[in-house]
């Protein structure tokens, strides 16, 4: 018995003294446990009350609802834009066919950017609307004028007759960051004020979605959940600044799936000065034809990095010509911001005024130079000349040959021997198409159709022919 109880002694010490040591241990180093392979692990404690530096949306969420309004827009025929956007786009270009009863309603959204009653939305959500409603926040209704709409941005501003109404103050969307986050504000589903949150997936977009040559495409990416009616909201930062207007949802079914796009701020910043100043978009223009940089055109070409635009051509007269830069150029920064795609070109071109100047970096066999350019209006070089052909719209023009005239039995015309998105081929013009008269005036020379063309007010009336015969006429709005 008092052999059994000396062993139990012993254990309970040998216990003790081991109990001892590893609290001993364990005070010594409170925060690291040993990794099988040696590398300490840090241990931290579960404080539910601990706070994690997370974003506070509440006051930007506060500020912003009370800027954006819900929209009601009455057509009397279906709008062409409208489902291209919201409803139906999708990344593989189809739209899902639906009936419309006329005259019928779409909703959307726009944001407040002046206590005057100055809201921007997106030109799909008004665009050849009859009738506009606007409901505030605090369900006051009014009715909307339009002041502008700008299809190549896809941007509209219009106006309610009110003072003193809350409004959103412009960010600066150049600084905008990836990974940074938004508040995305809106009427998804005809639900007023919705606030939805976010991450900046990417910047400088271009999904294609405006379909002309001219169209500014440089969309902020994010993973805010965007619906049908939220097109023309307000995307904020944490700070309840306002950073852009969304625009479009990449979706097969119509609804939110991931992706969402809106337009830059600085982008509408621009539009909705022109319109209020000037009454109308003054586009600013470069002058250059471009292709982007890829692995296997830069091996082509020798080019040891994918940086920059390359310069394909220059149009002659033009803002780049003017300035020196020439084809087989790369341009690799504008007023030192870099460009390496259309996108990026775009939205800068896109802010800046004729008559701007700015300084472009570029480099031409193996040299880096910098260049000043005074930028023109887009108004006067909607048609220029390079080896005898006339360039306009997107359309490549070039006189008949006293053969053709021969065969297609007619003294004068031009034909259209290239083209691109634009005004001609939205209207439903076809490469091979002969134009003989604008504006039933014929086309006899190069300087009939330059003018013809170029300084025209409201649209056009084409007459003209293709190679089998067919005569067609076209009304293009200039």
């Amino acid at each position: 018995m008092k052999r059994i109880l000396g062993i139990f002694l012993i254990a309970c010490i040998g216990g003790a003294v081991t109990l001892g040591l590893y609290k001993t241990f364990e005070k010594r180093q409170p925060f690291f446990n040993s990794h099988p392979e040696g590398i300490p692990i840090r241990q931290v404690s579960y404080n539910p009350s601990a706070s994690f530096n997370q974003p506070d949306f509440e006051a930007a969420a506060a500020i912003s609802v009370h800027a954006v309004v819900h929209i009601k827009s009455e057509f009397q025929k279906k709008s062409m834009v409208y489902d291209d956007f919201f409803e139906f786009f999708n990344f593989g270009g189809h739209s899902q066919p639906r009936e419309y009863i006329s005259p019928y309603s779409a909703m959307g959204s726009g944001v407040i950017v002046s206590p005057e009653g100055l809201i921007v939305t997106n030109n799909h959500v008004v665009q050849e609307a009859t009738d506009i409603l606007v409901t505030l926040n605090d369900k006051r209704e009014y009715k909307a004028t339009i002041v502008g709409t700008d299809p190549s941005t896809d941007l509209a501003l219009i106006k309610i007759e009110e003072k003193g109404l809350p409004f959103l103050t412009y960010g600066n969307s150049d600084e905008v960051k990836i990974g940074e986050w938004v508040l995305a504000v809106g009427n998804p589903f005809n639900l007023t004020s919705t606030v939805t949150a976010g991450i900046v997936s990417a910047k400088a977009r271009n999904i294609n979605i405006l379909g002309s040559q001219g169209a500014i495409e440089s969309f902020i990416q994010t993973d805010a959940a965007i619906n049908p009616g939220n097109s023309g909201g307000a995307l904020v930062n944490t700070r309840g600044e306002l950073i852009g207007i969304n625009a479009a949802i990449a979706s097969g079914t119509g609804y939110y799936t991931g992706y969402s796009f809106a337009i830059p701020v600085n982008i509408v910043r621009k539009v909705v000065d022109d319109f209020t100043k000037f009454g109308k978009i003054q586009r600013a223009y470069l002058g250059v034809y471009y292709r982007e940089i890829d692995d296997q055109f830069a091996k082509e070409k020798g080019f040891t990095n994918l940086r920059g635009i390359y310069v394909d051509d220059v149009v002659d007269g033009g803002p780049a010509a003017i300035a020196g830069i020439k084809q087989g150029d790369v341009i690799t920064q504008i007023d030192s911001t870099p460009v390496n795609g259309k996108a990026e070109l775009m939205e800068i071109i896109g802010q800046k005024n004729p008559g701007s100047r700015v300084s472009v970096e570029l480099q031409r066999d193996g040299k880096e130079y910098v260049l000043a350019l005074t930028m023109q209006s887009e108004e006067s070089q909607l048609a220029v000349m390079k080896d005898n052909k006339l360039i306009f719209q997107g359309a490549t023009f070039q006189a008949l040959s006293p053969n053709e005239k021969t065969k297609y039995r007619v003294d004068f015309g031009f034909k259209i021997i290239t083209l691109n998105d634009g005004k001609l081929k939205n209207a439903g013009i076809s490469t091979g198409f002969i134009l003989l008269t604008v504006d039933r005036k014929p086309l006899r020379t190069t300087q009939d159709l330059k003018e013809a063309l170029t300084n025209r007010q409201g649209g056009i009336l084409i007459e003209g022919i293709y190679p089998n015969g067919l005569r067609a006429y076209y009304g293009i709005g200039i």
